[in-house]
């Protein structure tokens, strides 16, 4: 194979001329003589067992042509693109057929390229990170969420209901005097102020007692999803059988030991103080890192083509539905659920894939411009790595995942490091209270 020119014929794209030599040429159609032989028939032999030459006689010496071309164009396209130190992304090719023969072929193919990029301020680059600050309140808001967890439900006889009361009431509903489906329920419990049922039905139960018996006057909301209720006065009968409140657990030492490995509130409280803080400080190192990307992003100079948007988006989306079938869910089945179309569905995910492109041609410029480069050591301990996270042996790693694409992943990863240690990072500032 020799790549013949390299012609620039566009944006992004590229026209290659390749000539496959003799020799290969003439291999692909023995291959393709043997693959199809066994399916031909020639007077005078037994089906499969023709010669070549009595076959390319017989249908035309180009019959094995096709096959043929087929089967050298990928490598021998694929050796062009290198030879011209270009890097294809996935697009449409356009495929024109030179000339084939005994003395070999020769095709063009124009290809869609990465852009040219351009990046400049990436170092020192100023950001700001968020205080990482845990308060007392923090701390006792966490401990009233376990508190929450471990509530038990006690019956309520001496006072009236009030919100965040479970209540358990019959209700029957009607309008105008006429009762309407869905507007009937024995024994239902509702938790008062959670806004589960019409605006203003739970603030007219808050107030009554076990057993009472009242009505409950309220308006349907205009946009109301049953249109034949929308807007329509109502009056709910209500008897109010019972009322339950959350008893929380007393915040002591033999509190801690049951939700805990701790024996005392003490110990316990700074376990969780601690914890905010570590979480508080990834948030906002994760917020510095999406800060400097802000600023790559609007940096990034490339006349980038649509297909590289296209082709993340399929990724996004590959991504997504095997999400969904962990869950035991297909796409066509999420899409009908949410009442989204494809093109809608795959257009909200046009601006993170915009984004994704974009960072990652300017990290890759970064890193050639900054010579960055994995050691051997570094690619093999992240083979180690992909083979632990996929529970199988390194060697199938490297089988299915290409060197040269992990180099690349690496290094920029190397790179984004390098614009974070070269930012300007100025501390926030934050009042405790």
């Amino acid at each position: 194979m020799s790549l013949k020119s390299s012609d620039k014929v566009e944006t992004n794209r590229y026209q290659l001329e390749v000539e496959v030599d003799a020799a290969i040429f003439e291999k692909a159609l023995e291959q393709a003589y043997r693959k199809e032989n066994k399916k031909i028939v020639i007077p005078g032999f037994r089906k499969g067992k023709a010669p070549r030459a009595f076959v390319e006689k017989y249908y035309g010496e180009q019959v094995f042509y096709e096959d043929a071309i087929n089967t050298v164009y990928p490598d021998a396209l694929d050796q062009a693109v290198n030879e011209a130190k270009l890097e294809m992304i996935e697009d449409k090719i356009d495929f024109d057929l030179v000339s084939a023969g005994k003395e070999g072929v020769v095709f063009k193919a124009t290809i869609t390229t990465k852009p040219e990029v351009e990046i400049d301020n990436y170092k020192g680059m100023a950001v700001t990170k968020k205080p990482v600050v845990v308060t007392d309140e923090d701390v006792d808001a966490e401990i009233k969420k376990v508190q929450e967890r471990n509530a038990r439900m006690i019956t309520v006889e001496d006072r009236e209901a009030q919100n965040d009361d479970i209540v358990v009431i019959d209700f029957d509903g009607s309008v105008d005097g006429v009762a309407f489906d869905g507007g009937k329920a024995d024994n239902y419990s509702l938790t008062l102020g959670a806004g589960q049922f019409i605006p203003g039905f739970e603030e007219q139960v808050v107030g009554h007692k076990t057993g009472d018996e009242f009505d409950v006057t309220v308006k349907f909301p205009e946009d109301y999803h049953a249109e034949n209720l929308a807007g329509k006065d109502a009056v709910f009968k209500i008897k109010l059988h019972e009322i339950k409140m959350k008893e929380l657990p007393a915040v002591d030492d033999d509190f801690v030991k049951d939700v805990s490995d701790f024996d005392s509130l003490e110990k316990y409280k700074e376990d969780i103080r601690k914890r905010l803080t570590d979480a508080k400080e990834r948030a906002a190192k994760d917020d510095v890192e999406n800060q400097l990307i802000d600023k790559l992003v609007e940096n990034v100079k490339a006349e980038i083509p649509q297909a590289m948007y296209e082709n993340r988006i399929n990724e996004d989306i590959r991504e997504f539905s095997y999400r969904l079938q962990s869950q035991g869910l297909n796409l066509d089945t999420y899409l009908k659920y949410t009442g989204m179309d494809k093109e809608a569905f795959r257009k909200q995910f046009q601006p993170q894939a915009e984004r994704q492109v974009k960072v990652r041609l300017a990290l890759e410029q970064i890193a050639k411009l900054e010579n960055i480069h994995p050691t051997d050591e570094e690619i093999e301990e992240e083979f180690a790595k992909l083979a632990k996270s996929y529970e199988i042996d390194a060697e199938k790693v490297k089988a299915f995942i290409p060197k040269e694409e992990l180099i690349k992943d690496i290094s920029v990863e190397k790179a984004i490091n390098m614009v974070r240690d070269s930012a300007v990072i100025t501390e926030g500032t934050e009042k405790a209270e």
